[in-house]
């Protein structure tokens, strides 16, 4: 049957709703303008199969065809020696009252926001929205780590609060709906670009973080406890006795802010920190003598 809309959308006569319209978005999502810009013939099968879509996804419609009252194109079918074009219809008009269906939702669904059916064949085309507006934000480190909330001025002067999302990182895109560009359907979107700035202190490990403490001779030999700066604020850490340079301690829930909830560690490199020019620090190591070998892992 020529225009068979079961033939175009590839899906047998007594398919489902849901089969139908699973067929149509898949078929959609390939031929969409949008993915073949220059393709004449994708964009004529488009137009082939929301006209199919478009009459079996109307149950009134699709009985009709089913019948044999109507053809793939929802014309009326002319019965056997039937001349003429009048009959109580008009021009191949829409015999049965009411729309054409609306695919504005459908194609937003699959196309980020860029519906209507762009083609005619009495299909009705949504309004186009405005354009995207795009921003970028710096935000520190600290507040990336510990999601403080975040003031960006939009084109206007408006201000938006921002939550930022856990796992931010340069790079990371947050959609304002409705923040862009006004339009005939309605306003685009902004989108914020989010650029973490380093710090001086303290690195990123993934969901961790890093920070370099410089520790004096006598708090390494003898043990101590020192102040440690985080990303939330001075806390208390205890240097065991004995510590030599290159230890790790961490700190937990003191890291990076991680997608699910929580937060990574902290972890902390001890430096022993020598003084240059200690008069009395080089007199006692002169008079300090110990048979330790403090490179027998290297083997050397």
């Amino acid at each position: 049957m020529a225009n068979d809309p079961y033939t175009t959308l590839g899906v047998a006569r007594s398919a489902s709703e849901a089969e139908i319209k699973s067929a149509y978005r898949k078929l959609a999502k390939q031929l969409h303008p949008d993915a073949n810009k220059g393709n004449p013939k994708a964009s004529e099968r488009f137009s082939d199969v929301t006209r199919a879509y478009d009459l079996l996804s109307d149950k009134t419609k699709r009985a009709q065809f089913d019948r044999g009252e109507i053809d793939g194109d929802g014309n009326p079918a002319m019965p056997f020696g039937y001349g003429g074009g009048g009959g109580g219809q008009s021009g191949g008009g829409n015999p049965f009252g009411g729309g054409s269906a609306d695919f504005s939702d459908m194609f937003s669904d699959l196309f980020g926001g860029r519906g209507g059916n762009p083609f005619g064949g009495g299909q009705r085309s949504a309004p186009p929205k405005g354009g995207n507006i795009a921003y970028r934000l710096s935000v520190q480190f600290i507040d990336a780590a510990t999601l403080a909330p975040q003031r960006i001025t939009l084109q206007g002067g408006a201000t938006i609060d921002l939550k930022l999302p856990a796992g931010v990182d340069s790079g990371t895109q947050m959609r304002l709906g409705g923040k862009g560009q006004a339009g005939p359907g309605g306003a685009g979107d902004a989108i914020v670009t989010i650029d973490v700035k380093a710090h001086p202190h303290f690195t990123r490990d993934g969901d961790h973080i890093r920070l370099d403490l410089p520790v004096s001779l006598t708090e390494a030999v003898l043990g101590a406890k020192v102040k440690v700066p985080t990303v939330d604020g001075p806390v208390m850490l205890s240097v065991p006795a004995g510590t030599t340079s290159g230890k790790i301690m961490r700190l937990k829930g003191r890291g990076w802010s991680v997608k699910g909830g929580g937060r990574g560690d902290q972890l902390v490199r001890l430096l022993v920190d020598l003084p240059a020019d200690d008069a009395a620090l080089q007199a006692f190591a002169e008079g300090w003598t110990s048979d330790h070998n403090a490179r027998a892992a290297l083997g050397v």
